[in-house]
């Protein structure tokens, strides 16, 4: 099932994710429906609070990307209680978006090394140092789930610069090909 997408200045966006056990109800059926959304909103990553649930996993696939990214046919995995436990290497700005936030890039400075402790679908454990733009996709995926979003790592100046779109967004007046759930809108109307 294609679930809504959380835009932008929705509270769900800014909670810090709870973590979850095997036992949490549906989680095959809400894993399934993450890549159903994703891939329906063309995205490379989904974060369970971009579709409006507060839990600590995301998916990621950029292997239909692999011409633009080529490590992309490496990483096509469920991310569940996910840690990174070290960020290293010199800073590097790379543009990013987000699918809650559609319709602005920005370049964004992360390290471009990570070592990442999680659980995958069948809740067996990984430890592993992703690099480049698989780091950067895991990093802005893992952002999701400590309540920060691409946005709020920008300059106070861009921030100034964006804040027009930014509430626009908000305010539901962006046209894009996939449902949302907008912050002020009146509850429970989706575009």
């Amino acid at each position: 099932m294609i679930l809504p997408i959380v835009a932008y200045g929705h509270p769900m966006l800014k909670k810090v994710a709870e973590e979850i056990t095997p036992d949490y109800p549906e989680l095959k059926e809400f894993i399934d429906s993450m890549w159903e959304t994703m891939y329906a909103c063309d995205g490379l990553g989904l974060a369970a609070p971009q579709v409006n649930r507060s839990i600590r996993i995301f998916v990621i696939d950029i292997s239909s990307h692999v011409d633009d990214l080529p490590e992309g046919s490496k990483l096509k995995r469920v991310f569940i209680n996910p840690q990174i436990l070290e960020e290293e290497g010199t800073d590097w700005p790379f543009s990013e978006g987000c699918l809650s936030i559609p319709e602005i890039h920005e370049d964004v400075i992360r390290k471009p090394s990570i070592r990442i402790k999680y659980v995958d679908e069948q809740f067996v454990e990984h430890d592993e140092h992703l690099d480049g733009v698989l780091a950067r996709v895991v990093q802005h995926e893992y952002d999701h789930l400590e309540g920060i979003l691409f946005v709020d790592r920008l300059s106070p100046l861009r921030k100034i610069m964006l804040k027009r779109k930014l509430t626009d967004l908000s305010q539901g007046k962006i046209k894009v090909k996939y449902r949302m759930i907008f912050p002020t809108l009146p509850k429970g109307k989706k575009y």
